[in-house]
């Protein structure tokens, strides 16, 4: 059975910070990784990834637009991991229950395996989304 899992990569609204939590369990506990869970059995995936980051954050609908940007598909360990992308409308004050939650520079080496979790993706999805950005700049 393929577990189904979101991360949500949130920009703030200069799009110069990036929302990231620090993981208070395993896996990866006290590393900073992306927002997101489990996408319940039924569940439409977007609305999915909604409340996950209305849950550990506190953003609603009114404040950002989810993209579902790109999957990452974990085959020896059954899981789907989608990835989703927005920008804040607006400054928000983010909280956090599960996890502590931070906005970090975007000057970060997001793929040292010290300070972030998840092996090197994390790196690797902020690159998609930088070509992606500028691709779409260069076509408008």
């Amino acid at each position: 059975m393929q577990h189904e899992m979101n991360a949500i990569v949130v920009f703030n609204k200069a799009k110069d910070k990036l929302l990231f939590c620090k993981r208070r369990k395993e896996p990866f506990k006290g590393l900073y990784n992306f927002v997101g869970g489990k996408i319940k059995p039924g569940e439409e995936h977007i609305h999915a990834a909604y409340r996950e980051l209305c849950e550990e954050t506190g953003i609603t609908e009114q404040e950002i637009e989810l993209m579902h940007f790109m999957d990452l598909t974990y085959y020896t360990d059954e899981i789907l991991l989608e990835i989703y992308v927005g920008y804040l409308s607006r400054d928000f004050e983010v909280y956090g229950e599960e996890n502590e939650l931070f906005w970090l520079d975007e000057n970060h080496d997001f793929f040292d395996r010290n300070m972030f979790a998840g092996n090197g993706n994390i790196g690797h999805i902020l690159e998609c989304i930088r070509k992606y950005e500028t691709q779409k700049k260069v076509c408008n």
